[in-house]
């Protein structure tokens, strides 16, 4: 480890080297410490900082003397940001805000934001209406929309950031802990606003990334549950007329069939979500246990904050898009792995099974929108691939299609109900190994939780099957005894 962490050069009292440290010390940027001070990258800062130049004296000169004098506000304003901010390991004020502006920019294709009209939200309400009546046949859980909303993309991002929030907040913390690992021992006792200084740019430099993808994201999704998370407040079911449009446009189909098979999917996600109340806490606990595993690669950590560069604050996402954090290779992060890869393959094969159900025999092209939207989670957009970079994690169901054939045969093995009737506790439902041999959990003998329930009612409620079971046990016992 160097002796600056971070890249933070300490001037020292007195220069090593007596008086011949000090002429040098003089001509690097005046006699007062080196130009730069807090080690911050400046590029051209040789030329600037050199005698005679407009940084002799002054090295903020030659952090920000070549910048304009909006571009020197905007730099003092986001390192301001960076170094006051005191909340948790994310900034997530940051976070809203970077996520509002790259939302104004508009998406790649040109298709920038724009205000939902009553038209569209009509529209929007009558296909998830619709939807609900088609599920009605193909589900045992009822409705479990309240409303619908459409939202434009900002609407979006200001719904989603609380969940985003409880996603990335663990992993974040890992980063912030080790800001102050990789000091020193002896060092961390006296860096106590040093190490305040770190986690505050930590906080800074995750709240840029998440809200940089959080932004391109909104430009991507066409509801609240693309990603097979609850992302949006209980029981909205949520359409965004923008990107639905944009999402049927090549695909030769009709918007309103476009339209409504998108309802099907993100009502029958509410559906779910609203009437399984352990599946939302099991989903992002499978997250919270996998990033409890997560490595952070502290060299390369100490190499981004040393070299950060205020003119080019991007650097930060650049550095972060290469990633710095590891799976630890144990067979608990497996396990947590495997778990979180299994509940999110279930989530969304049930819901492909229970829509494909309802659509097939009402929509011409629900084989063709079914098949797209299997493509589009089995790839995932940029914005999921820089979530998989920044929090070390995939939110995709790679077993999809195996989860999706085992619902629909527990559906002709077992009816809707006897499928459906596995969401009523966790331990009923397939695991990996099921995926891997679907026939075999079809037609295992099924356990039945209600007559054990009541079992253990009855044997609650009567005291005296306490007594006869003592009494049995030592009937046994004297038994044993003249057996021996």
């Amino acid at each position: 480890m160097s002796d600056t962490p971070f890249g933070f050069g300490l001037p020292p009292e007195e220069p090593d080297d007596g008086d011949e440290g000090k002429k040098k010390d003089q001509q690097s940027g005046g006699g007062q410490g080196p130009a730069n001070p807090f080690g911050f990258g400046m590029p051209g800062a040789g030329g600037l900082g050199g005698p005679g130049g407009p940084g002799a004296d002054n090295p903020f000169a030659a952090m920000f003397g070549s910048m304009n004098p909006n571009d020197l506000g905007a730099a003092f304003q986001q390192l301001g940001q960076m170094l006051s901010y005191e909340g948790g390991p994310v900034n997530w004020d940051m976070a809203k805000q970077i996520a509002r502006q790259t939302v104004a920019q508009g998406t790649p294709d040109g298709t920038k934001d724009a205000s939902v009209g009553p038209a569209e939200r009509n529209a929007v309400q009558e296909a998830v209406r619709l939807a609900d009546l088609w599920l009605d046949d193909a589900t045992a859980l009822p409705s479990g929309a309240g409303t619908a909303v459409a939202w434009s993309r900002a609407e979006w991002v200001e719904a989603t950031l609380p969940a985003w929030r409880e996603l990335v907040d663990p992993v974040a913390e890992r980063v912030g802990t080790a800001m102050g690992d990789v000091l020193p021992e002896e060092m961390q006792a006296m860096a106590g606003p040093l190490i305040g200084m770190m986690r505050s740019m930590g906080g800074a430099m995750f709240g840029t990334q998440i809200g940089q993808a959080v932004g391109v994201l909104a430009g991507e999704v066409v509801g609240s549950t693309d990603v097979g998370l609850p992302l949006g407040p209980a029981g909205k079911a949520a359409l965004l007329p923008a990107n639905v449009e944009a999402f049927g446009k090549d695909l030769g189909v009709s918007q309103e069939e476009v339209r409504l098979y998108l309802a099907l999917r993100e009502a029958a996600h509410q559906r779910l979500f609203a009437h399984v109340p352990w599946l939302r806490s099991h989903l992002f606990g499978a997250v919270d246990g996998y990033a409890r595993g997560i490595k952070v690669d502290t060299a390369k950590l100490e190499d981004v904050v040393g070299q950060f560069d205020p003119q080019n604050p991007e650097q930060l996402q650049e550095a972060l898009q290469q990633g710095m954090f590891q799976p630890e290779d144990t067979p608990e992060q497996k396990a947590a792995l495997a778990r979180l890869e299994t509940a999110l393959a279930l989530v969304e094969g049930w819901v492909d099974a229970v829509v494909h159900a309802a659509a097939k025999p009402r929509l011409s092209s629900a084989d063709a929108l079914r098949e797209t939207l299997r493509r589009r989670r089995a790839s995932g957009g940029p914005a999921e691939q820089t979530f998989a970079t920044l929090i070390g994690l995939e939110l995709r169901p790679r077993r999809l299609r195996d989860a999706s054939r085992l619902w629909a045969s527990l559906t002709d093995a077992r009816g809707v109900d006897g499928r459906d009737g596995l969401w009523a506790h966790p331990d009923m439902l397939p695991t990996a190994t099921d995926l891997d041999d679907p026939d075999g959990f079809v037609h295992r003998e099924q356990l039945d939780f209600s007559e054990l329930d009541k079992m253990l009612g009855e044997a609650a409620g009567k005291p005296d099957l306490k007594k006869k079971d003592e009494k049995g046990s030592d009937e046994a016992d004297g038994k044993s005894d003249d057996g021996e």
